[in-house]
């Protein structure tokens, strides 16, 4: 791990430590954007903002006290839509990375608005949930983004949407399809599951740490807050995915211990993260 991730300047202030935007949000899906946000604070960014649709608002910020929250204007109640991407695009000029998707929901006009920020965002970002299932089909949008880093992370039936190839197939050449589909569009890819790989078009990282207990509702959201956390710091993309692959594995592993398989949830994994660091 980067020293610098362990020492600090006894003089620094909040902003030397990044600021993450996490973007998402829908109908009875809000838990996962204040998953990834206390993620990406707990791996160390100085500053964390949930962007949620307004009639969202209040429901995340009474459960995120250190999280800022910014309401997104919305063309009906509780979807990410168009309407918001001018003020998105503002707030983004003064963030480091955002994390895009959790919990976004499939509908119509939240994908046209993650397809139109993908391509129209200058800002090192993390792709995840919804924001992966916009871009099936449509992954012409990494083309012709502006975005220098950009992290994937997909579960297994997710890639196989990606890139529209069975699942059974993809098992059985993992580390070929999910290095060739980074060096293709110039990315970092997480492929989330036992033994989560990461690739960054030319290497390939094999995960070690993990257990079937988080198999759970939000772990996938808490990775990809950590992948950001970690990024905001300074971090690049891949860097970023190894070291939060490992340390997510490694704080369910020490979790397991207390929790148990059957009982493990997304929140012990947080809870878990510091007995992680300090193991290191």
């Amino acid at each position: 791990m980067p020293a610098r991730l362990f020492k600090r300047r006894p003089d620094s202030h909040k902003g030397d430590y990044g600021r993450v935007l996490v973007i998402g949000g829908s109908p009875g899906l809000t838990g996962a954007v204040v998953l990834s946000a206390r993620a990406a604070l707990r791996c160390g960014a100085g500053l964390v903002t949930a962007a949620v649709p307004e009639s969202l608002q209040q429901s995340v910020a009474a459960r995120s006290l250190e999280v800022m929250t910014l309401p997104l204007p919305e063309s009906r109640p509780g979807y990410l839509s168009m309407r918001a991407l001018p003020l998105v695009e503002k707030v983004l000029e003064k963030t480091d990375v955002y994390v895009l998707g959790c919990g976004a929901s499939q509908d119509p006009d939240s994908r046209e608005f993650i397809l139109a920020l993908i391509k129209a965002a200058a800002r090192p970002m993390v792709i995840d949930a919804d924001a992966l299932n916009a871009l099936a089909g449509g992954l012409s949008v990494l083309s012709g983004r502006k975005n220098p880093g950009f992290v994937l992370t997909p579960h297994l039936g997710e890639f196989s949407r990606l890139i529209n190839k069975d699942a059974a197939l993809i098992k059985q050449q993992r580390k070929k399809l999910v290095r060739d589909f980074a060096g293709q569009y110039g990315l970092t890819l997480v492929l989330k599951g036992s033994h989560t790989l990461v690739s960054d078009g030319k290497t390939v990282y094999e995960n070690n740490t993990g257990n079937p207990g988080m198999a759970t509702a939000g772990s996938g959201d808490v990775l990809s807050g950590m992948i950001a956390g970690l990024m905001a710091q300074g971090l690049s993309g891949y860097d970023a995915a190894k070291y939060a692959v490992y340390l997510h594995g490694l704080a369910g592993d020490l979790a397991v211990k207390d929790k148990t398989q059957i009982c493990l949830i997304a929140r012990d994994i947080i809870e878990y993260l510091p007995k992680a660091f300090k193991s290191l």
